[in-house]
């Protein structure tokens, strides 16, 4: 099977979840072999094209990002709603790129590219203020305190979401763990370059109207667990970018 998109492995950061699950079906494992290729994101030293919007085969007027997409069942809904779109994905687990790959084969979408690897490989390639919103959806809580060190939203990730990010640019976060909506809200208000718009408990309990449910939000419900949704924007810088 073709690997992730290639880095030395010296310069890896450390991956704790999951990478592989059961072994793909031949149609499946066919697309990993054949269409992610032509739809990766490069993120090699200077792979990723200054011109973002240069991913795409055709013109987009903006650019999403979702961090762990899990099967893409919310990226794929969201690029065929959004077409003039480009939608880039970050997930490492195979499975999922297999998954989500199989819904942009079935949909004809056009508008999506991968990054099958950890997240925080790829934010650092991406030019400055490109990005116009972010999803970071049902990610793993790393629930014990000892791993609370592998939550994505950490200061340095958002530092370097914050550069990538447009002004005013949305980020969208979801969960049903509780201790971690409180762990990741905190870090949110207190960093210096996002801030929280909210003014009633209304804005984090219901989903946006654009919103297209997980397979992760599908089972906390089904479990009668409370999902809360959280969205932030970016600040506007204090002066223009050189």
């Amino acid at each position: 099977m073709t690997g992730g998109a290639g880095r030395n492995s010296a310069d890896r950061l450390r991956w704790h979840g999951r990478r592989h699950g059961h072994a793909l079906r031949k149609g499946r494992h066919a697309l990993i072999e054949e269409l992610l290729p032509r739809l990766r994101v490069p993120a090699e030293v200077g792979g990723a094209p200054a011109d973002l919007a240069a991913l795409f085969a055709e013109s987009v007027e903006d650019i999403w990002l979702e961090v762990g997409f899990g099967a893409g069942e919310h990226l794929a809904e969201q690029a065929r709603l959004h077409p003039a779109v480009g939608m880039i994905g970050c997930e490492p687990y195979v499975n999922g790129v297999a998954a989500l790959l199989a819904r942009v084969e079935r949909d004809g979408l056009s508008n999506v590219r991968v990054f099958d690897d950890d997240a925080r490989l790829l934010l650092p390639c991406l030019p400055d203020a490109v990005i116009g919103r972010v999803f970071v959806l049902f990610a793993d809580p790393w629930p014990k305190k000892r791993h609370h060190k592998r939550r994505f939203p950490a200061k340095e990730n958002l530092d370097t979401l914050a550069r990538v990010m447009k002004d005013d640019a949305e980020l969208r976060f979801a969960s049903d763990h509780m201790e971690f909506v409180r762990w990741s809200l905190d870090r949110f208000t207190r960093h210096p370059e996002f801030r929280w718009p909210a003014r009633s408990p209304k804005a984090w309990r219901r989903r946006p109207e654009d919103w297209f449910e997980t397979r992760y939000e599908a089972k906390a419900l089904a479990q009668g667990d409370t999902c809360v949704y959280l969205a932030f924007r970016r600040r506007r810088r204090a002066t223009a970018l050189a």
